[in-house]
């Protein structure tokens, strides 16, 4: 993944920030479509941990959400799976935020 998103970023003029949504939102196609669950049963934490995985997690809680809670699960599904891994997000950018003093790119 680390490979192609190199290519992308050396080949195209995608900036890092659109490849990793692209990342996420291809997890989350991958898990619509019942391709991705396979790969988390056989990889594992290497499956779910990088970009693609966040994507998963949005979508199988969204997915599972909506089973109980109707569509209202469709708005709240996704942020209550991965709540961990967004607040940690912040926390951390936060954290650098005030460690770090900004420089600019030359």
């Amino acid at each position: 993944m680390c490979v192609i998103a190199q290519i992308l970023i050396d080949k195209t003029k995608l900036t890092p920030a659109r490849i990793l949504v692209l990342y996420v939102t291809f997890g989350v196609i991958l898990t619509a479509v019942g391709i991705y669950e396979p790969l988390v049963d056989f990889a594992g934490a290497g499956a779910t941990v990088p970009l693609t995985g966040f994507g998963y997690s949005l979508a199988k809680g969204i997915e599972e959400s909506v089973a109980e809670d109707g569509w209202l699960g469709a708005f709240t599904g996704g942020l209550t799976a991965c709540s961990a891994g967004i607040a940690a997000a912040i926390f951390f950018g936060l954290t650098m935020a005030l460690i770090k003093k900004p420089t600019s790119k030359n």
